[in-house]
């Protein structure tokens, strides 16, 4: 095309920033405008803090706009877009907020999202969670039309990529936002000239990631211990899945699980069944998960070796019961 093409990027964390670091970075194209989510209160201060793609729009001369709430101040948002006209496209990913359809039909060929899973798989607020929490061994990314449904609008392409054994959600997703900017990169110019066309998504095979719930991340450990090992790494790094110890909350970063070897009659489900200098081994349904990084209640993360130098553990120590 003889001129780049005039994008809004709406865009709020980490996910999202090798995407628009691409786009910027691109002579086909032109971020004109950055909508991101409000600035948030953390840390021990709650003193404001920007959003990852406020932070690079900031950084690199691109002017951002942060709604409140789209579509209780519609109008005046759609005002605000006028002076950016003409633009050729919107592109949208984990941005946060429900965008009416008024924004979607803003940019002339309308908007693009870059979705974290092989829709119609994991639909919704949680797919890289889910497809590990589910023993999934592949997932993906999609660039998908947008519409006002949940994750239902017709795809222009995907890319997939395999699910390692061993994989964390913070691995799969910095996975993922890479394979996401490349695949929106590759396509990006024949989305608004109309030679990549979008396919509906079929009916079949339609399954929902629903954002991670407090109690589903508590370990039950009366599950199979391949089932809390993918738990431990679904929810690795964030929200972490948990346990109770000495009445406080006890994180799980990563896990492996272990044969019984015989223990499984002589310990209960959340029992420690082994320890030693640098090995904590508790009883699960069927086998043992040998815990390898861990965060107790008001500490930081640690290895497993380092906790057990301060928190000294013998078998028989019940985990779970608060």
């Amino acid at each position: 095309m003889a001129n780049p093409l005039r994008i809004i990027f709406f865009g709020t964390p980490d996910f999202s920033l090798p995407s628009i670091r691409q786009l910027h970075e691109s002579s086909e194209v032109d971020v004109c405008v950055v909508v991101t989510q409000p600035d948030k209160p953390a840390g021990r201060g709650n003193k404001l803090r920007e959003s990852p793609v406020k932070r690079y729009a900031v950084e690199n001369g691109i002017g951002v706009l942060q709604p409140k709430r789209i579509k209780k101040s519609l109008s005046e948002f759609l005002s605000s877009l006028e002076v950016f006209e003409p633009l050729d496209l919107g592109v949208v990913i984990a941005f946060g907020q429900i965008l009416p359809q008024e924004v979607l039909d803003f940019p002339k060929s309308g908007c693009v999202n870059v979705h974290a899973s092989l829709l119609p798989r994991w639909r919704g607020a949680a797919p890289i969670h889910r497809a590990i929490m589910q023993g999934d061994r592949e997932t993906g990314v999609c660039l998908m039309q947008m519409d006002v449904g949940l994750d239902t609008g017709a795809v222009y392409s995907s890319a997939r990529t395999a699910i390692g054994p061993r994989a964390t959600t913070g691995e799969l997703h910095d996975e993922l936002a890479t394979l996401g900017a490349d695949l929106l990169a590759k396509d990006i110019t024949a989305i608004v000239t109309g030679e990549l066309q979008a396919t509906p998504q079929p009916d079949e095979g339609v399954t929902y990631a629903q954002k991670i719930g407090n109690a589903e991340a508590e370990i039950n450990w009366s599950q199979p211990a391949e089932q809390i090992d993918r738990q431990v790494r679904g929810l690795s790094p964030f929200p972490g899945a948990f346990t109770g110890y000495n009445d406080k909350r006890l994180k799980l970063f990563m896990a492996e699980p272990k044969p019984s070897i015989g223990s499984i009659k002589k310990f209960a489900p959340g029992q420690v069944a082994l320890v030693d200098r640098d090995r904590l081994e508790v009883q699960c349904k069927d086998a043992l998960l040998s815990l390898k990084s861990v965060q107790l209640e008001g500490k930081r993360r640690m290895q497993i070796d380092e906790f057990l130098r301060g928190h000294p553990i013998q078998p028989g120590l019940q985990l779970g019961v608060n």
